[in-house]
């Protein structure tokens, strides 16, 4: 699969876009063109084609009835589903994870709907809401642990099938339903939790996007400096979500209690 320009997609951001995850596309874009790659942002609502020639796709998180609107809208559209069939990557993030899976519920009465199946993994309403600072552990394809930082936000607890493998290990959070895991991972399908936006903090997970959806290793920004701070700014933020761990859990649930 080619693209010239390298085409990053955010599918319906007026829907699955309420916690700033276009931030994920601009992260994703940017870092190609500091590489000197050619690369194009292009937004899409509904009743407009979903194209069919994008290198990464994304979807974001809503409210219920986004939910819904959303997945019916993508479904009707066919785009997606021919775009990973072409090999292109979707990475969706909360609301958009929830509704890439097999159903998901909406609604005081708990309604099951059906998701567009594109990971093996339901979603149900939790016993509290997550919310907090998360932070769990990546193996990258090359053996290398990273740790992931985000900031989750959700009521739906999602259960993996046999299918899809866990993205990462939680270290602090709940994740995917407090087993110990968070996100998934399905072929050229992966989803997460946490908002930040999700890339802007971990440009590691970035890169592994990018690398798969073109079929070649990018290896480090040609930028020491950008690297370097870019470094420095997770650290801190990982020290800090650390060091205030015990507070973290101690205030997670206040929000359900009220």
């Amino acid at each position: 699969m080619s693209h010239n320009p390298v085409r990053i997609v955010v599918v319906y951001q007026s829907l699955l876009g309420i916690y700033g995850d276009r931030g994920n596309a601009m992260v994703l874009t940017q870092r190609l063109r500091r590489r000197g790659i050619d690369a194009e942002l292009v937004m899409v609502e509904p009743g407009s084609p979903v194209p069919t020639d994008g290198a990464v796709y994304l979807l974001g998180g809503g409210e219920d009835l986004a939910q819904v609107a959303a997945v019916n809208a993508m479904r009707a559209d066919g785009g997606i589903f021919h775009a990973l069939e072409d090999g292109a990557v979707l990475f969706a993030v909360c609301a958009g994870y929830q509704i890439a899976g097999n159903t998901f519920t909406v609604g005081d009465h708990d309604e099951v709907i059906e998701g567009l199946g594109l990971v093996d993994a339901t979603t149900r309403r939790g016993p509290v809401r997550a919310v907090g600072e998360v932070l769990s552990h990546w193996t990258r394809p090359d053996g290398l642990e990273v740790v992931l930082s985000g900031f989750e936000n959700h009521g739906g607890y999602t259960t993996l099938g046999p299918a899809a493998r866990p993205l990462a290990r939680i270290e602090l959070g709940v994740g995917n339903c407090g087993d110990g895991t968070e996100g998934a991972v399905q072929g050229q399908v992966v989803c997460t939790y946490p908002h930040g936006p999700n890339l802007v903090r971990n440009p590691a997970l970035a890169d592994w996007l990018l690398e798969k959806a073109l079929g070649r290793t990018l290896g480090e920004l040609p930028d020491e400096q950008l690297n370097e701070e870019l470094r420095v700014l997770r650290e801190q933020r990982i020290t800090v979500a650390r060091h205030s761990k015990n507070l973290a859990e101690d205030t997670r649930w206040l929000g359900a209690r009220r």
